[in-house]
């Protein structure tokens, strides 16, 4: 029999449809053949020789690495401003009300993270050291925008795969800093504030320590993070990396934590690649807005969706979600995936 789940954080009400679970290993990616992809092409605005098209650099990770491909291009990661941005930092900021009408002036930043100079590369095959190079990026962005007085919310995101709304095969990823807090923000956040009133507890901190104490729904876990398939996961395999300790803000991490965080995000998306056939997901940080840092009842995190369903009308007519695989058979299923020791640069 189906059953309904709620997830306390989201509020959402999730139908576990038990009765048409699929087995988690059919979520795999069906694609019949893989494009082989250069690890260069000359017409990638994100690839080695094109740093001078124009678009501004706003971070540069320098270069040390040991591979001969990298060392060769001077950088390890860089941040640029979006050549197409949804908001700009040189709007000026002006709010119109008209009657029932509200209007903003488009001021925001909008900026992309390459992430490597190959571009046949994919997060799940970089090694920890990379994978913690690109968290460092995000990092220091997001401490650098954090200073901007316009800026309410900052986003970081990543789009894998055409299904998950990226147009560029080259690694990259994005941030966006909004001059508005967004409802879904406020939504989670009033509902955080709830909990602790009621409880004297952060929701966060109570989610993780009862899905540490079941393990039935636990990916893996290092000294600072825990990744797992939340009780009532909105989709098949959605799956949270919560940090042990509590911290509001993404750009409180410290330098142990980025270097287990990115050891933790690789192996769930190296196990991804590997059990489900490199799907097409997003993955995003969600933290506190600029004014609300250091609250005791909020706990950023990652979100990562892997899109390996669609929603259909039930859904958006709805709003809620219907989950055809069972929370505790995918964590069991990903943990069972073993990922090769030799994973760096092996493309399936």
């Amino acid at each position: 029999m189906s059953e309904l789940r709620q997830n306390l954080i989201t509020r959402d009400w999730v139908i576990i449809a038990t009765e048409r679970a699929t087995r988690p290993d059919q979520f795999a990616n069906k694609k019949k053949c893989e494009i082989l992809v250069p690890p260069h092409r000359a017409d990638c605005p994100f690839c080695v020789g094109n740093e001078e098209d124009g678009t501004l650099e706003t971070c540069r990770l320098g270069d040390s690495l040991r591979d001969s491909f990298a060392s060769r291009t001077g950088w390890k990661v860089r941040a640029i401003r979006n050549k197409y941005p949804a908001l700009s930092p040189t709007a000026e900021w002006m709010r119109i009300s008209s009657g029932i009408h509200r209007t903003m002036a488009g001021i925001g930043i909008h900026e992309v993270i390459v992430e490597h100079p190959r571009h046949d590369l994919t997060t799940a095959l970089l090694s920890v050291e990379e994978v913690a190079n690109i968290l460092l990026v995000y990092r220091q962005r997001y401490v650098e925008i954090r200073k901007n007085s316009y800026i309410e919310t900052i986003i970081i995101f990543k789009n894998h795969g055409e299904t998950a709304g990226t147009s560029l095969e080259h690694p990259h990823s994005q941030i966006a800093a909004t001059p508005v807090v967004p409802s879904q923000f406020r939504s989670r956040i009033d509902e955080a504030i709830r909990y602790f009133d009621d409880t004297g507890e952060c929701l966060f901190c109570r989610t993780l320590e009862d899905e540490l104490a079941a393990k039935e729904r636990v990916i893996c876990e290092s000294e600072h993070f825990v990744a797992f398939i939340p009780y009532a996961a909105l989709s098949p395999f959605h799956t949270w990396i919560f940090p042990r300790r509590h911290s509001s803000s993404f750009d409180e991490i410290t330098d142990t934590e980025i270097t287990d965080l990115a050891d933790t995000l690789k192996t769930v998306l190296a196990k991804f690649y590997y059990g489900l056939n490199n799907p097409d997901y997003n993955y995003n940080i969600r933290s506190v807005p600029i004014a609300q840092r250091a609250t005791k009842y909020f706990h950023w995190y990652i979100a990562i969706i892997p899109r390996v369903t669609k929603q259909a009308g039930f859904e958006l007519g709805s709003g809620m979600f219907i989950n055809t695989a069972l929370p505790e058979e995918s964590a069991a299923f990903l943990r069972s995936i073993e990922i090769p020791t030799d994973s760096n640069f092996l493309p399936i």
